[in-house]
């Protein structure tokens, strides 16, 4: 569908910042996710593979659910998928029969950092044309509004249901 102006104010939310805020984090994360794609990546996966990596030790599913801020049956879902590929693999809970770890394999080590590289490039791609002081200025901005929306709602986080 092109963008058609009229129908995001018809459509989106009462705020005209706000929509640019949204169609603007939707088309960033669709770049990246399209430059990750050609290597066999996501975004999705890359987000697991980090959280993984830098941990510093296994995880148990729901603790990986919430560091990434899934829904824990789509992070199951992306587990499963990396488990397949021979990413990750499940260990069994020192403690806990009942429960597993989840832990990076020595191939999910090496297809993080090459991930990590496609998305610090494809970052850089898509603001590149902010200086420096333009992107201090968006980061002061966008925190401001973090934190007004923090007080409002109590400083409650939550997993998003559909990421």
């Amino acid at each position: 569908m092109a963008e058609d102006p009229a129908a995001r104010q018809r459509f989106g939310s009462s705020d005209a910042l706000v929509d640019e805020l949204f169609v603007t984090t939707q088309r960033l994360r669709a770049f990246v996710d399209g430059r990750l794609r050609e290597h066999g990546a996501s975004v999705a996966r890359l987000r697991t593979l980090r959280v993984l990596a830098l941990a510093g030790e296994p995880l148990r599913m729901r603790d990986l659910a919430e560091y990434v801020g899934n829904a824990p049956r789509t992070t199951t879902t992306i587990v499963d998928s990396l488990e397949r590929d021979g990413l990750v693999e499940r260990v069994r809970h020192p403690s806990d029969r009942r429960a597993f770890l989840l832990t990076l394999t020595e191939e999910g080590a090496r297809c993080h950092r090459e991930a990590e590289e496609l998305d610090r490039a494809a970052l850089a791609a898509a603001t590149g044309a902010l200086s420096g002081a333009e992107r201090e200025q968006l980061r002061a901005l966008l925190g401001r509004i973090r934190a007004a929306v923090d007080v409002d709602a109590g400083g409650a986080g939550g997993a998003d249901e559909d990421d």
